[in-house]
């Protein structure tokens, strides 16, 4: 991975919302998921999380996919794994072996998170 392509991946996943469906389709693993379940899960506005998949896209963090009338949205595990060797390159003086990064793979589905209630 180029600088370049570090910086404009960087940049698309430093806003919440972005951060967000990207980490919903990583959970969703490489089948991805149509943008308005993407939108349902995230309680954004279809538009608004079609925008910020968009910008992923740009990134080259996502791939889109037509499947009828939905818009399908995937992690590109590659780049994603590409950007966390590039930022770990030089990890523990060159001796990268001591602090390899770890391989991005499908995640396995978790009960599902907890909303905290303050009282």
């Amino acid at each position: 991975m180029e600088k370049i392509d570090a910086v404009t991946a960087l940049a698309a996943l430093a806003q919440d919302n972005r951060l967000d469906a990207y980490r919903l389709l990583v959970e969703a693993g490489p089948a991805g998921m149509a943008a308005g379940e993407g939108a349902t899960a995230l309680d954004l506005p279809p538009n608004t999380l079609t925008f910020h998949f968009d910008r992923l896209r740009v990134a080259g963090l996502v791939t889109v996919r037509r499947d009828g009338r939905s818009m399908i949205y995937a992690p590109r595990y590659d780049t994603m794994n590409a950007l966390l060797s590039y930022l770990t390159k030089n990890c523990c003086s060159g001796r990268a072996e001591k602090c390899a990064a770890p391989a991005c793979k499908p995640a396995k589905k978790s009960a599902p998170r907890k909303k905290e209630v303050v009282a």
